[in-house]
């Protein structure tokens, strides 16, 4: 096998995760024409489902995630790309990983870890 099987499924989960740190950063999908665009250029290219189009991570908030490495799993049906995260964050919520609530397994409360790079309201504008 050379590569993930988009004959299996149209889109493909990607986990994106900081070379540097190991941080995991984001959940994100691609198509093949997003999966061809990240090879050829070295910045990552998802695919946004809400948006239906491909979604070049940082062409609005500047936080751009240049392609390091690139993994596939076992079944070809995910995809593991190691970056580095240019801009300090890949959350559109201004945090440096998607993942910052964190849920305590005891009493379910959620917590915010980390620290806003950036303000949504700023990058973004209103939406």
């Amino acid at each position: 096998m050379n590569g993930p099987d988009f004959q299996k499924t149209e889109l493909i989960p990607v986990i994106a995760q900081d070379e540097a740190s190991g941080t995991v950063l984001m959940l994100a999908y691609m198509n093949q024409t997003a999966y061809e665009e990240t090879l050829r250029t070295g910045r990552v290219c998802y695919y946004s489902r809400s948006r239906q189009k491909l979604w070049r991570k940082g062409e609005e908030s500047g936080n751009v995630q240049e392609l390091k490495s690139l993994y596939f799993d076992c079944d070809a049906d995910t995809l593991l790309v190691k970056v580095n995260q240019i801009g300090g964050a890949a959350c559109h919520e201004g945090y440096q990983s998607c993942f910052f609530r964190r849920v305590d397994p005891a009493s379910g409360n959620v917590t915010v870890e980390g620290e806003r790079v950036f303000d949504p309201k700023v990058v973004y504008g209103k939406k």
